[in-house]
Formats: structure tokens, C-alpha cells, sequence
């Protein structure tokens, strides 16, 4: 099992949660701040590069000079764990420690460009930031704190049914850090099922990529879309009201273009799409707008809430 540690964290900024779910990033803060996790947030973290990077505009070397100055600047705020909110923010992240670990010419090459720039304090040492010790995806933090979040919940989904897509950036990128499965993912099930949702634990195309691609959103429209119509489809043959998301990236390919399926094809599809981030938050009571910012989403959630309903608790 893959340990997480109990120390601090930078979490990591996405720009695909900020710019189009900025209520995964107060989510994740809310039950950070209920769990007691000590973290932080830098304006000087700058982004992974993952969009660039995939679409063929950033190539392995920049990326990874950008990511050893954001783990230098982990190491230098003294929270050298990483906690990523975006899947891609993850497998690229863990991609390039591996290369400035491994590869002495790659980790020679980062820290001379380092120098030319005057940045003599940035260089990467071997060891600074290990793939698989110091840089985790938020769910993982969740899964390790999950009888925590049980005892904070204060609100049950109930009477909607309930699936999950585990990202291909965390399950399909470094097999062996992967918690709870790859073949049939079921983390984000596990969060669920501590929210006291029983989802439905295996559907056609489970394992389907949402069809983003990065790229081929843009330069094969029709064909990514047809991927995620296929995925879609299977999830409304099986009942399915609400898909659980653990990337920005699957959000936004499921969310923004559902809608533009449906017109596509003349039917309605009809599934709600929510970051389990989001879930977890309103499960413990957070506001549905200041915190899960559930009105940043194309498939408006308002039917969702109606069926949050409050958890008796004894009374001591």
C-alpha cells in the first residue's frame, strides 16, 4: 500500500481547476482546513505545463526545468510534499522527479540552465522530491483520512445513482503508486462509499478514457467527442445519475460538452458531473456556491442538492 505521510503540503495550483472549477480548489482547502492538514498555497508556484506539454508546445526538458523550480520552491517554503487537485498536474509532476532522479544528464542539463539564469539557488540534488514519497493527488490524502471525513459528515446523498471515472493520468501512468486497483479502479469508490453512497461498482467502459486527450479536443473534435458520447451512453443505459470525477481536465470534457452531445444526437443524457472534492465538502456541510462553487458548471446542479439529506447524530 502506498504510505502517505502526515507532514505538509504545497497543494499544487491547477489552472484547469481555476479557471474552470475553482470549487475543486475551495473544496479541497475546506476539508484540508476540517481534517487538520497542514499546507499551503504559493503565488510564485507556476503551472505544470500539462496542456503544452501534451499538445506538442512544451517538450520533456522545459517542462522539467519548471518542475524543479517548483520543488525547489516546496522545499524552500518547508512543505515538500506535493498535493496535486489534477490528474495531469500528478503524472507529470511524478514523470519529471523521476527524470531529475535517474537521469544525470537531464538533472545536469536543468541546473546549468538554472546558472545562466542567475538562479544558482534553484539547482535540483538527487533526492529532493522522490515520485512516489512526495507527490500525491488529493484523493489519496482523502483515502488516508477517510475514517476522519466519516465522522465530519454532517449531510448523505441519497435517492441518485452514483458512478465514478477514475482519471487515465493517475490509473493509466504509473501503475504501481496507484491505490485500489487499475484494472477495475475503485478509489474514488471508496471515498463514496465513506460518504455512505454504495455507487455502482463496475459499468461498460469503465476504464474509457473521457476522450479529451488534450489536443484532440481541439484538432479531432468529432473523434474525442464520439468517445465521450460512447462513455456517456453506457452510463445512462445503466441508471446513472451523477459521475464522480477526480480531474479538472474529465470535468470539463463530461460537464461543458454533455450539452453539446445531447443537441448532437437529439437525446437527452442527463448526468450531473462533480468532483469528489466537491462531494466530500457538501457532504460536511460546506456552501454549495462560496465553497463547492457548483454555478461555475454547464449542468446545473441545483436537483442535487434537493437530495442531501442531514445525518441524525446521537445526542450525547
Amino acid at each position: 500500500m502506498k504510505s502517505i505521510p502526515n507532514g505538509k503540503f504545497l497543494l499544487f495550483k491547477s489552472c484547469m481547476v481555476n479557471v474552470e472549477y475553482p470549487g475543486i480548489e475551495s473544496s479541497t482547502k475546506y476539508i484540508f482546513d476540517k481534517l487538520g492538514i497542514d499546507y499551503i498555497i504559493s503565488p510564485e508556484q507556476t503551472c505544470c505545463t500539462g496542456l503544452g506539454h501534451y499538445s506538442d508546445v512544451f517538450d520533456e526538458l522545459d517542462t522539467t526545468v519548471v518542475a524543479a523550480r517548483n520543488f525547489n520552491l516546496a522545499k524552500s517554503l518547508n512543505h515538500g510534499n506535493l498535493a496535486m487537485m489534477c490528474s495531469t498536474c500528478y503524472a507529470i509532476n511524478k514523470k519529471s522527479a523521476d527524470l531529475l532522479n535517474n537521469n544525470k544528464e537531464v538533472r545536469n542539463h536543468v541546473n546549468e540552465i538554472f546558472i545562466k539564469s542567475g538562479l544558482n539557488d534553484k539547482t535540483y540534488s538527487e533526492g529532493d522530491m522522490d515520485s512516489r514519497d512526495n507527490i500525491f493527488h488529493v484523493v489519496e490524502i482523502f483515502y488516508n483520512n477517510r475514517e476522519k471525513i466519516n465522522k465530519l459528515l454532517k449531510y448523505q446523498l441519497k435517492g441518485l445513482k452514483v458512478a465514478t471515472h477514475h482519471a487515465c493520468h493517475y490509473c493509466k501512468v504509473q501503475y504501481e503508486d496507484t491505490i485500489d486497483g487499475v484494472r477495475n479502479p475503485m478509489l474514488l469508490d471508496e471515498l463514496a462509499k465513506t460518504c455512505g453512497i454504495d455507487t455502482l461498482k463496475w459499468y461498460d467502459h469503465k476504464r474509457l478514457t473521457c476522450g479529451n486527450g488534450f489536443r484532440q479536443r481541439f484538432v479531432n473534435r468529432d473523434y474525442s467527442l464520439e468517445v465521450t458520447k460512447e462513455k456517456l451512453l453506457s452510463l445512462k443505459d445503466e441508471g446513472v445519475d451523477i459521475l464522480l470525477h477526480m480531474c479538472p481536465n474529465c470535468q470539463i470534457q463530461y460537464d461543458r460538452y454533455q450539452p453539446v452531445i445531447e443537441k448532437q444526437i437529439g437525446e437527452k443524457i442527463g448526468i450531473y458531473h462533480m468532483n469528489i472534492s466537491q462531494l466530500i465538502a457538501l457532504s460536511m456541510g460546506a456552501d454549495p456556491y462560496t465553497v463547492a462553487g457548483i454555478q461555475t458548471h454547464s449542468v446545473n446542479l441545483n436537483q442535487v442538492l434537493k437530495n442531501f439529506e442531514e445525518i441524525p447524530r446521537e445526542v450525547e
